[in-house]
């Protein structure tokens, strides 16, 4: 469990307390003996004695007890009610649906339904790209999910999954205005995740594929960009590599390396790990090891010899590790630059980092545990990097996938390619500066405002550039084609 309180683990405690002088600080420095860190104090009533909300973080659930029995031990405190503020943020859901337009008179409810939605289905009907132009679709993805692969808790199923597509769903409005739906689909079959998705393409703008385990995420995604005209886009593995490559772009830009002159040691290879070493491979990092549950991968390992290894596996295996090394992650890490961890807790003993290079980078990104804490990794990193809020350096994903979706939407590109990647890694990298450029600052925080708007703008940019747009923006967002439809009579 982590030391470190969390507002995942947040309580909202209403406590009484003796209208006396100094007991408010009494409760206060129980809580914080008791492991809690305190945020806000809220007086919900003072007539005969004082009743207070207070909102209490703790490192997990098990503190929760210990620090509601640290306040009842104080004579003059009472506890009489514990929310937990997570699942309350839950309640109902976290989305809901508005209206654009009002519907308040007569008129309204003629244009918006009958009968004059009927001229707008029949030249939809006549045109089905106006679709773009008069529905949802312009502005509209959907988040696909069979939840196989959640977060860190695995199979959980598609009704677990849905608080993980509703938060995603969030994240996309909130921070690149786009609409987004949670999908979570009852089935594990490859064939009817595919089929499922085609058939209702025709409402959405895009598809973001989400926590669908490895290898069966790969043949659904694609399949679907084979089939489809709009972006599909399996964020687990190309949102986790744009911004890990965002990350590494500006760690050699504050040591002095080139990305050509690299040495990485890749652990845990699902959907991410594979998705990482394609887009550092595409960058032009030239040696990478990749190591699975059963060590580093190579073609002279068993399962490739015997052929029983997957075939995304074996691909990875012909393209990386030519010096054939072996073992697990404490063997293959000797003489890296840079660790990457997609794969679990402690997995890497924190003493083997001594045998990298000097000024090694350690990306450890397993959630909520990494390979290796950063505490045990300090005295022998220069930079560190993780996929938690709490430390610097955050590898988050939403750095990525709004502004991609919302660049890609904009210009209507029907895929989102390995250029239009590449473009969005080098924008997050770029909204650091040099001056702002230090060891527990390579990666933008994913609150930062601007950030989107640049990941946008350079997907963009790169499928006008290399024909993949099929509409040019104006200055408010529309393409120029419904500017001209909204003219014609």
């Amino acid at each position: 469990m982590s030391s470190t309180p969390s507002a995942q683990y947040s309580l909202t405690i209403r406590i009484e307390i003796e209208d006396t002088p100094g007991m408010l600080g009494r409760v206060a420095s129980a809580i914080g003996d008791a492991g809690g860190t305190i945020g806000a104090i809220d007086l919900v009533e003072s007539e005969h004695h004082l009743i207070r909300d207070v909102t209490v973080n703790t490192p997990d659930a098990e503190h929760w007890e210990e620090v509601t029995a640290a306040i009842e031990s104080i004579d003059g405190a009472r506890v009489i009610d514990t929310t937990d503020r997570t699942f309350q943020m839950h309640v109902g859901g976290k989305i809901e649906q508005h209206n654009r337009h009002p519907l308040k008179t007569r008129d309204d409810l003629s244009m918006a339904y009958t009968p004059g939605v009927a001229r707008v289905c029949s030249a939809i009907h006549e045109d089905p790209e106006r679709a773009f132009q008069y529905t949802i679709k312009r502005n509209t993805v959907a988040v696909v999910s069979d939840g196989t692969a959640v977060l860190g808790l695995g199979d959980i199923g598609p009704r677990a999954a849905m608080p993980v597509m509703e938060g995603k769903a969030m994240l996309f409005k909130e921070f690149a205005g786009v609409d987004a739906f949670p999908i979570c689909l009852d089935t594990k079959d490859t064939d009817e995740i595919v089929e499922t998705v085609e058939r209702i393409a025709p409402g959405f703008g895009g598809i973001n594929l989400e926590d669908i385990s490895a290898p069966r995420c790969f043949e659904i995604e694609e399949r679907l960009k084979a089939s489809l005209d709009i972006p599909v886009f399996h964020d687990d593995q190309h949102g986790t590599a744009v911004v890990v490559l965002a990350a590494l772009l500006n760690a050699c830009r504050l040591t002095g390396r080139d990305l050509m002159d690299l040495r990485v040691l890749v652990i845990g290879l699902g959907a991410a790990g594979v998705a990482v070493t394609k887009i550092l491979i595409q960058a032009g990092v030239r040696e990478i090891i990749g190591c699975d549950s059963q060590g580093a991968l190579s073609t002279e390992r068993a399962d490739y010899l015997d052929g029983t290894m997957t075939p995304i596996k074996r691909w990875y295996s012909e393209q990386t590790n030519p010096e054939k090394i072996s073992g697990g992650p404490t063997e293959a890490i000797a003489g890296t630059d840079l660790m990457i961890g997609l794969s679990g807790a402690k997995v890497i003993d924190a003493a083997a980092l001594s045998t990298m290079r000097p000024d090694p980078m350690i990306f450890a990104m397993a959630n909520p545990n990494p390979e290796v804490s950063p505490e045990e990794a300090a005295p022998y990193a220069r930079i560190i990097a993780t996929g938690r809020s709490d430390y610097p350096n955050q590898i988050n994903n939403v750095l990525c996938f709004p502004g991609v979706f919302r660049g890609a939407l904009d210009v209507r590109a029907e895929q989102i390619t390995e250029p239009m990647k590449m473009a969005a890694a080098r924008a997050i990298a770029q909204i650091i500066t040099d001056e702002e450029l230090r060891e527990d600052y390579i990666i933008p925080s994913c609150f930062n405002r601007d950030v989107a708007p640049a990941v946008a703008e350079a997907v963009a940019a790169e499928a006008r550039a290399s024909g993949a747009a099929q509409a040019e923006r104006n200055t408010i967002g529309f393409a120029a084609s419904d500017v001209e439809a909204l003219r014609s009579p």
